[in-house]
Order: structure tokens, then sequence, then C-alpha cells
């Protein structure tokens, strides 16, 4: 196989999924409602995830938090990422567990009118099942972005947005497609565009 084969068929499946994200639509819409009601209520988006969905949790809290398109200036939408404090992810590490990683600052920082936002690729990562777990003690809606069917974590939220991929880096575009989205449909039912 030429090296632009690669390349080729990387798109070709990039495409193909992206495709199939059609099937999700009242998912997505599900959870734009949830986040617009949660946010028009006084509620913030606490978002998290580990090594690429950390960074997507940055991504999407920073969209909210700044702004989403550089000619809508808007205000700050409350938002943040559990998975951003060095300080405390090593702190919880070191002192308990890399399992409670997220379920501390959770605990600290959730109300019933917020939303917990996972992103997982595979649903299993058992630092994500505890958040969610405590979310749920907690009565606090829960919305996951994952790929691989869901993994254990899928039966845990109350939206479960799956995309329909086994392959790591496919699914962490689709994801970064439909946070973007999302926030971008919020956005706009609250400003009213």
């Amino acid at each position: 196989m030429a090296k632009n084969d690669f390349f080729l068929k990387d798109v070709s499946e990039n495409i193909s999924i992206h495709r199939r994200l059609i099937e999700l639509n009242p998912l997505i819409n599900k959870a734009i409602n949830l986040i617009y009601s949660s946010i028009s209520k006084g509620g913030k988006i606490m978002f998290c995830g580990n090594g690429g969905s950390a960074a997507d949790a940055q991504h999407l809290s920073a969209e909210l938090l700044v702004r989403l398109k550089p000619k809508i200036n808007r205000r700050a939408l409350p938002a943040i990422s559990l998975a951003q404090d060095t300080s405390t992810i090593t702190a919880c590490g070191n002192d308990y567990s890399f399992n409670d990683i997220f379920v501390r600052p959770f605990e600290a920082l959730a109300n019933k009118k917020d939303i917990l936002f996972v992103i997982s690729t595979s649903g299993n990562s058992e630092n994500i099942l505890r958040v969610l777990k405590k979310a749920k003690r907690k009565k606090i809606i829960t919305i996951g972005l994952f790929g691989n069917k869901g993994g254990k974590s899928k039966n845990k939220c109350d939206v479960s947005i799956i995309v329909p991929s086994k392959i790591t880096a496919r699914i962490q575009e689709c994801h970064i497609f439909i946070g973007h989205h999302i926030l971008s449909e919020v956005e706009k039912r609250l400003i009213r565009i």
C-alpha cells in the first residue's frame, strides 16, 4: 500500500463514521436541551475525561468560558474541567487514588442545577465510573460521550452518546465535533441568534 493510501484510508474512515453520527441526533438534541436548561437556571457544566478526553474536557470548558465564534461576544458561561488542575489531580492520586481524581473536585463543586459531562473512548475508566456514581447519588444530570459501545458507563448516564467506532482516533475526532455542535447550539439559544 502506498503511503498516500494510508491517509486516504483514514480520511475515508473519518467521513464514514461522521455520516453515522446522524443516527445520534435525538440524543445530541437531548444533551443540548439539558445543558441549555442547566445554564438557564444558574447551573454549570463540569467536564472530565482521561488523556485525549481530558484535553477535550478542557477544550469544551474553554469554549463555554470564553467563546465559540470570534464575532459573538457574549457573557462567559459557567463551565469547568475537572481534569485541569495538576496539583489537585496529583495530590488526590497520591493521597487517595487515581480513581478518585474526578470525584474529589466534583464532590466539592457540584450542585443540583449542574451537569456532569464525561468523555471516554472506552466508557470503562474507573475514575469516570466513580464520578458517575457520585453524580447519581447527588441527583445531578449526566451526559456521556463514548465509543466502543459505551462500556460500563453507558448505562450510568442520563444521556449516552456513543460514537460507532472502536478506533480511538476516530472516536476522539467525533467527540470534539459533537461537543462543538452541542455547545454551539446551546450558545445560539442562550443569546437568541
